[in-house]
């Protein structure tokens, strides 16, 4: 593009920006008073909106600037490739003078002698019209009185070239100005010859070209067309007889030239074929070889096609048939005019840029529903290839029927708006929550920033809090009644927060049930208090799904923070988000306020983790060993492996504390494995070293992790034949909790670990959920009765009571009992009058290391 055309365009984008500029502050205006519920779709209604318009006005910016203009041409010229009619027009005979004419005569230019023979052969067989393609403004003797004589023929047309100035190359003198066609070709500026400028005015003289001279000669004495050629002109048309040609203009198909270029009348050449006449050489035709039949009535070009004379033209056509000499490029000329003047031919039709404009944005339209509608990279990509393969359909149908309708601007349009969509979508949700639209936790983060920054300068006595809401039943529901009832949930509740927050609160979907709220507030501790009891009122209402109503409700944790230039976003969610995992972990309060030593907790639980994982790769872990007793004989009867956690830099770390992360982070399982591989590994040592003491077992905890394994039962097989202790020896303590999660589960893996020999024990019964209605369908040989329950018999006639009963139903069962916790001689007398089997606590042994527990069998002995 020119200078000129650079301005224009920019001056065109900075106009397009402005319209949409107000187009987009109207639709702002049309949406303000819609709900907050459907405002969530706006943040991608408004910016795709005006995207297809920014689009399509860029679009139409570039090919009215020109832009576009080496790709349409390149495009056109593949489809005139495919468009080509091989059938030669039988009209025309096109006499070429060949590099081997050239040689014959032994002359260039060829002699005025010559050419009048040449002249008077061809007339012998009655052409219709000579159009004679050679200058003759100069004489060439000898000759020149015959060629004259031969060019005063009615049946002559001659060329002329305008050009400019001194450039004009005129007529041979005796041709008569009726009989003479300018010869002036117009080139694009790839030098390729696409237009035909057919006629011209220079005041008021009229100007023909060669090519329509040609065509008018030939046609003046047609059945119906005697006396019916006259030609008339206006600004948009050129009429020949009944014939209307419409002018090309400047923008006209996929051209945007300067109006220079566009001057006269002008069509575009519509190629039949490379060859479109048949061909005679000069030589064959001063020997006597032309045929009549070629010749008669018809239209005979003289020229040269001599390569060394440089007479060609490129064409859209490639290979060896991308040039054309100007013979040939007339014959394609003539051929055209003639056929369109018969009504055999139809010319290239445009749209006008009106449609051109609305064909644009429909692709564009087109672009942004594939954009919408498909998510995944792939699906986009495919089916942008098959609306470009579609485009590429019609535009080269509705070529082949005669018209050229934009490719590369419809092309351009449905490409940059899919990739200018799909990355508006990529930013998008790596900013906002796709569901709910709403601002995700980095884009809350920088949210609370700026905030700060508000208000950093105004009032001192501002705090920001941020309150971290969890839906407490979203898991339940979602797992219950599936996902769609979780997203409904999800919709209902962001909807419930946007009706009861202000303009100035913020709020974000932070985790998968996670929503955060951000306000600056005064007297911060209480105003904090009064809108989290507000949030939990308005969140805590029945939720309808399905014509079924469910109660919800949240938990929430509250953060404050003074605005200050150390104001940092990300901890103040964090915080936010400790307080409330405080409140949901005490199953009692509502919602928690934070404090630092929340944070030095939540500190300290990381450190643990970090530290439990390193101790399981260092084997930091022992087991200790607690003794087992018969009530009955008060000799030993088994022992429970209990693991302790000596760390190097923490000394001892008590199963309380770092039992419930094991069993959240999953580390439970490697840990739990390994327990149970050594104890059985050390029973197995026992047993070889104290054959009186073979029958003794040995007591293992299963955690909930392990026993939801699906491969549970083939790992513990593998282990007990590495150990090779006997599976008798073994028993498996589950806890109540462990087996009412999911009964039918629970009892099908219980019977598969009855199945291989293994005796297993319920722990801590009556402590958990009642589990009275399904205890007979559990294969248990054991109930433990929790320390909780043996150390306050003495306290009650109630408590010594539920022992009582927790005893005869097990006996009941075919189960026997397990006393924890005796401390006392007292305690151990009540179990046994009550017929309790066995007993463990601190009156018999404490946890003992693998290295005592030999002694103290010696001692038992």
């Amino acid at each position: 593009m020119g200078r000129s055309k650079v301005q224009l365009f920019i001056e065109y984008i900075i106009v397009l920006f402005n319209i949409i500029k107000k187009v987009s502050s109207f639709i702002e205006k049309s949406y303000s008073n819609l709900s907050k519920k459907q405002s969530i779709s706006r943040k991608y209604t408004l910016p795709i909106f005006c995207t297809s318009l920014l689009v399509t006005g860029i679009i139409i910016g570039l090919k009215q600037g020109g832009g576009l203009q080496t790709l349409e041409l390149f495009a056109y010229d593949r489809m005139v490739r495919l468009k080509r009619d091989q059938r030669l027009d039988e009209r025309l005979l096109v006499v070429e003078i060949t590099d081997a004419d050239i040689k014959n005569q032994k002359h260039w230019p060829i002699s005025d002698q010559t050419i009048a023979q040449l002249l008077a052969e061809i007339q012998k067989h009655q052409p219709k019209v000579i159009g004679f393609d050679l200058y003759r403004d100069i004489t060439y003797p000898p000759g020149t009185a015959s060629l004259y004589e031969q060019l005063k023929a009615d049946n002559i047309i001659a060329i002329e070239y305008l050009g400019h100035g001194e450039n004009r190359v005129p007529p041979p003198i005796v041709v008569s100005s009726s009989q003479v066609g300018f010869n002036d070709v117009v080139l694009d500026q790839d030098s390729v010859l696409r237009r035909n400028l057919i006629y011209a005015r220079l005041g008021e003289r009229q100007l023909y070209s060669f090519a329509l001279r040609l065509s008018l000669q030939y046609l003046q004495d047609l059945p119906g067309l005697e006396n019916n050629l006259e030609i008339s002109e206006s600004l948009d048309s050129l009429t020949i007889g009944n014939t209307v040609l419409s002018r090309l203009q400047a923008n006209s198909g996929g051209y945007q030239m300067h109006p220079t270029e566009a001057l006269g009348w002008q069509i575009l050449i519509d190629y039949r074929s490379p060859m479109i006449a048949n061909t005679i050489s000069l030589t064959e035709v001063l020997e006597g070889k032309l045929n009549s039949d070629l010749v008669k009535d018809k239209v005979v070009i003289i020229g040269t096609t001599a390569s060394s004379i440089k007479d060609f033209f490129q064409t859209p056509y490639g290979g060896k048939q991308a040039t054309i000499p100007g013979a040939l490029a007339h014959a394609q000329m003539v051929s055209q005019i003639i056929s369109l003047i018969l009504g055999e031919a139809t010319q290239f039709w445009f749209w006008s840029e009106g449609i051109e404009i609305l064909w644009i944005w429909a692709w564009s339209l087109g672009g942004l529903a594939i954009a919408i509608k498909l998510k995944h990279p792939v699906s986009i990509a495919l089916v942008t290839l098959s609306g470009i393969s579609l485009l590429t359909a019609i535009c080269l149908a509705v070529f082949f029927a005669g018209g050229w309708i934009p490719l590369i601007p419809a092309l351009g349009s449905l490409v940059l708006t899919v990739s200018l969509i799909w990355t508006y979508k990529v930013v998008y949700n790596t900013l906002y929550d796709s569901l709910t639209a709403l601002p995700n936790a980095s884009l809350f983060t920088q949210q609370l920033r700026k905030l700060n920054h508000k208000y950093l300068y105004t009032d001192s006595a501002m705090s920001i809090v941020v309150f971290c809401l969890d839906l407490d039943r979203f898991k339940l529901i979602n797992d219950g009644l599936g996902y769609q009832a979780g997203d409904r949930l999800l919709l209902a509740t962001t909807q419930h927060l946007q009706e009861y927050l202000g303009a100035e609160e913020l709020l974000a979907r932070v985790g998968g049930d996670e929503f955060a709220i951000a306000a600056v507030i005064k007297e911060a501790p209480n105003v904090a208090m009064k809108i989290a009891n507000k949030l939990q009122e308005t969140l805590t209402v029945p939720f309808n799904y399905n014509n079924r109503e469910i109660l919800n409700s949240v938990t929430i944790g509250i953060a404050i923070k003074d605005i200050s230039q150390d104001f940092i976003a990300e901890n103040i969610l964090r915080s936010a988000r400790t307080a409330m995992y405080k409140a949901k972990a005490s199953g009692k309060i509502r919602y928690e306020i934070f404090d630092q030593k929340m944070h030095q907790q939540a500190l300290m639980r990381l450190e643990l983790e970090t530290d439990l994982y390193q101790a399981i790769r260092n084997q930091e872990f022992q087991l200790y060993y607690q003794p087992i007793i018969s009530l009955k004989t008060h000799k030993i009867s088994g022992f429970e492996a209990l693991v302790r956690w000596i760390s190097p830099s923490k000394g001892f770390v008590s199963p309380g504390e770092f039992i419930p992360i094991a069993e959240e982070t999953g580390a439970i399982i490697p840990l739990g494995e390994w327990i149970l591989q050594e104890a059985c590994h050390q029973m197995y040592l026992w047993q070889q070293k104290f054959p009186e003491y073979s029958d003794l077992f040995i007591s293992v905890n299963l955690s909930g992790r392990q026993f939801n394994q699906h491969s549970l039962v083939e790992k513990i097989e593998k282990i007990l034949n590495i150990t090779q202790i006997n599976f008798q020896n073994l028993k498996l303590e589950i806890t109540e909790s462990m087996v009412m999660d999911n009964v039918q589960d629970a009892i099908e893996m219980l019977n598969r670990l009855k199945a291989l020999g293994i005796r297993l024990s319920m722990d801590d019964f009556g402590t958990g959920f009642s589990s009275f209605s399904y205890l007979h369908q559990f294969p248990m040989d054991t109930l433990k009765v929790d320390r909780s329950f043996v150390s306050n018999m003495n306290q009650g006639t109630k408590n010594l009571e539920i022992v009582s009963t927790i005893i005869l139903l097990a006996h009941k069962l075919g189960m026997d009992v397990i006393a924890e916790g005796i401390e006392t001689e007292e305690e151990q007398a009540i179990l046994e009058g009550l017929n309790c089997e066995y007993g463990q606590g601190y009156l018999f042994a404490k946890p003992l290391p693998a290295d005592k527990i030999p002694d103290w069998l010696l001692s038992q002995s």
